[in-house]
């Protein structure tokens, strides 16, 4: 499936038998077994890896259809005079979701140029009818958009492409799409293959374990590598890609399919830290900064703008703490007798979409500009979160 801004959408499949000309009466076969007639607008035909139009298609040929609106993949397009539907190919269902939502922080509309629902969600709907494998809704509450697909590295994909278009959006940490039957919670499982150093075998399979993985084949090459296979939960694969880099080295080779559903594993520690959050509005200062980093690691840097609510740093415990940023050094009368020392801050490792993605927690988001890429609380105030958590404390006993 294709979509064109000229045409719509567009069928592209192989003729398996017979042979079709531009005015055949057509007819598409669903998934039910139903029988729709079509008219299509346009056939084209591969010139190479150009598209042009041709008058009549034989078998074997690869064909674009233009003008079926209601079609979709596994369906069967044949003419009229001799329906038959040939053996449906299915697409794996999604297995993760992610909601969007327009950028509501203070900083909004400084560094994009799309920030509107009606435009985000027009975008969304244009993915959908192109990328088979992506699926949107819209939630009860109207609250932003549901994007389902089949990994978070699918969605950090979408969207890296909508920021690089100019687009401003605020979503939340990816989760995984249970299914409950006959009163049973089922979770998505994994078919975990990883081609690794022998000298990486232990760390690789205490983290999987770790995440609810189950060892169930392990074969050595003979020549200093592994390879191993994992059935795991597809939220244990969440987050995990960096991970499995850093400690490979770089040198290992991870790939995954959808293998089924099986009854949920019980839940796993994914974060151990807790957040450094800015209780104000500002720009970071050095002196500030500098008395953070015992801390935990700092996300900004000096002159970097901040404002209530957003994610400055990770702690070292697991604890939030609300912080000032932006303090700065009080000046006296009196003069000592040196100068002051030179502040030098360490270093700090630019946020990539996918580390924000694992980072974040249920009550935090990412805020995505076509040049930031911030991390920020669903509830900005620092008095409204400390009154939610005083509550859900209450609740709880």
């Amino acid at each position: 499936l294709d979509y064109s801004d000229y045409v719509g959408r567009l069928a592209i499949g192989r003729i398996f038998h017979g042979q079709v000309t531009a005015s055949d009466a057509l007819m598409c076969i669903h998934a039910d077994g139903a029988f729709r007639p079509l008219k299509v607008t346009r056939l084209q035909g591969y010139d190479g890896i150009s598209i042009q139009d041709v008058e009549t298609a034989y078998p074997g040929d690869i064909v674009v259809l233009a003008g079926i609106e209601d079609v979709k993949i596994g369906d069967t397009i044949c003419t009229q005079g001799a329906p038959k539907a040939l053996k449906r190919i299915t697409v794996d269902e999604p297995t993760v979701s992610m909601r969007m939502m327009v950028n509501s922080s203070p900083l909004a509309g400084t560094e994009g140029t799309l920030l509107q629902a009606r435009r985000i969600h027009e975008r969304l709907v244009k993915e959908s009818l192109r990328n088979v494998s992506l699926q949107m809704e819209i939630p009860a509450d109207g609250n932003g958009f549901i994007i389902k697909g089949r990994g978070e590295f699918q969605l950090a994909i979408l969207i890296e492409t909508m920021r690089r278009e100019g687009f401003e959006l605020c979503v939340t940490r990816p989760e995984v799409i249970c299914d409950v039957r006959d009163g049973v919670v089922l979770e998505p499982i994994e078919h975990l293959y990883v081609d690794c150093s022998d000298q990486c075998l232990g760390i690789v399979t205490q983290k999987l374990s770790g995440r609810k993985g189950r060892m169930i084949n392990y074969a050595s090459h003979g020549a200093g590598r592994v390879r191993i296979e994992f059935n795991i939960p597809s939220r244990g694969l969440i987050g995990y890609r960096d991970e499995f880099m850093t400690d490979t080295r770089g040198t290992g080779i991870m790939s995954s399919y959808l293998l089924g559903y099986e009854p949920h594993r019980g839940e796993f520690v994914s974060r151990f830290s807790g957040s450094i959050v800015a209780d104000r509005k500002g720009e970071a200062v050095a002196y500030a900064l500098s008395g953070l980093e015992p801390r935990g690691r700092l996300f900004v840097v000096p002159n970097d703008p901040f404002y209530e609510g957003m994610i400055v740093g990770e702690h070292t415990r697991e604890n939030d703490i609300d912080v000032n940023p932006s303090k700065t050094k009080k000046l006296t009368n009196m003069r000592a007798a040196g100068r002051d020392d030179n502040i030098i801050l360490s270093p700090i490792t630019p946020l990539t979409l996918e580390k924000a993605l694992q980072f974040i927690r249920e009550d935090e988001m990412v805020e995505v500009t076509p040049r930031s890429i911030r991390l920020r609380k669903t509830i900005l105030s620092a008095a409204a979160r400390h009154n939610v958590a005083s509550q859900a404390k209450k609740a709880a006993h």
